[in-house]
């Protein structure tokens, strides 16, 4: 997994980040800059109760408020990201602001893509289908954990078909991230742990792509590292404002690293475990993510020694094998101390449906960036064998 003579990428944050408590505030001022006055609110039905954070929110737009789209759910559906796009185009909005987690983001991509081309979500299903930038979309997460307020992708359900679809491309990054971890001390400890594992996931499998190189490395390395130290700090006290603050930033940079290196199998599972059983994404990732580390250890040893030197495991007289096995007994410890499910039968997946999720992996596109060959139902069922 060392870098080649023959490297060569391109890495890319369009997104202007504004990091800090209380950066809220900076909403108006970033919709004057730009001229903007017919704004929608994208956001969910919960955090539209909450005062201190949709409520401060709508006190800041103002005036140039067009609208609130409230509608979006846990796995955010097609259905869903339609029905948003019909709203925007209604109001004739000129700006998209989503506050929420990944599924409000991610909705309000697809909303910005309907605004800007109409039409339903399901004609841009795929990578690189558009011609031009979507409507300018300022993203203010609530959980630290998808990282999508910088990431060129959005997963929307197909809630008839339990499939995940994936949307790629750079025209629908976010414009602006708004990261204030005063709008994440609210967040129970299980949302806590599974969006931090989220995050964790996404800064390893960047690492471990085949199509990783030294800038998302540099990124993922230090998202790990403010992981392992902040985590369990908010997961056990979550009005902890540095450490809320802190496992934003590693989510925003785990986002910006995948983004451009993009992931592998552990997604490519967690996609088929979230559209068949409904399993959190966060939850799915930290189920898959140890088990495929261990798949994937003969190709990545070095790489993983890198994960276990980022942790704070020291090496000392271990060697390299032995050491990134450490970073994986470390992330396995980890999931014990934050209450997460461990197997797949802990959140009711049956045997007999092993094989037909071995398939459906196949046809996710993150597999193909594995850095161990996996294009094979025996093998990925071999994996899901293992974590079951």
């Amino acid at each position: 997994m060392a870098y080649t003579e023959e490297l060569n990428f391109i890495f890319s944050v369009p997104t202007k980040i504004i990091f800090g408590a209380g950066s809220i505030k900076e909403l108006r001022l970033v919709l004057e800059e730009r001229g903007l006055k017919r704004i929608l609110l994208v956001t969910d039905k919960v955090l539209r109760g909450k005062k201190e954070i949709v409520g401060r929110a709508i006190e800041i737009i103002g005036d140039k408020l067009a609208g609130i789209f409230d509608e979006v759910i846990p796995d955010s559906g097609i259905h869903i990201v339609n029905s948003g796009g019909r709203v925007a185009r209604e109001l004739k909005v000129d700006s998209i602001v989503s506050i929420g987690g990944g599924s409000v983001i991610d909705t309000a991509k697809g909303i910005a893509i309907l605004n800007t081309f109409g039409g339903k979500i399901t004609d841009y299903d795929g990578f690189n289908i558009l011609s031009d930038r979507v409507t300018f979309h300022i993203a203010v997460p609530t959980t630290a954990g998808t990282g999508s307020e910088v990431t060129m992708a959005a997963v929307i359900k197909d809630h008839d078909t339990k499939r995940k679809l994936i949307f790629g491309d750079i025209h629908i990054i976010p414009d602006v991230a708004i990261l204030d971890p005063e709008l994440t001390l609210s967040l129970p400890p299980e949302i806590t742990s599974a969006t931090g594992m989220d995050a964790l996931s996404h800064a390893i499998e960047a690492m471990h792509s085949q199509q990783r190189e030294p800038f998302s490395d540099a990124l993922s390395l230090h998202a790990i590292k403010l992981i392992s130290t902040y985590l369990l700090v908010a997961y056990k006290n979550g009005n902890d404002i540095v450490a809320r603050g802190q496992l934003l930033i590693a989510s925003c940079l785990a986002g910006a690293a995948f983004s451009n290196a993009q992931v592998g199998l552990v997604h490519a599972l967690a996609h088929v475990l979230g559209g068949k059983y409904g399993v959190p994404h966060g939850v799915a990732n930290a189920i898959f993510l140890p088990y495929v580390m261990e798949f994937n250890l003969l190709e990545c040893v070095d790489v993983y020694a890198e994960v276990s030197s980022a942790l704070g495991i020291k090496r000392g007289s271990l060697s390299l094998e032995d050491y990134a096995k450490k970073g994986i007994e470390f992330i396995k410890n980890l999931i014990k101390e934050l209450n997460l499910p461990s197997k797949l039968r802990e959140v009711g997946v049956k045997k007999e449906d092993l094989e037909i999720m071995a398939e459906e992996a196949l046809g996710d596109g993150c597999i193909v960036y594995n850095p161990r060959f996996a294009m094979d139902a025996e093998i990925v069922k071999s994996v899901l064998e293992s974590a079951y």
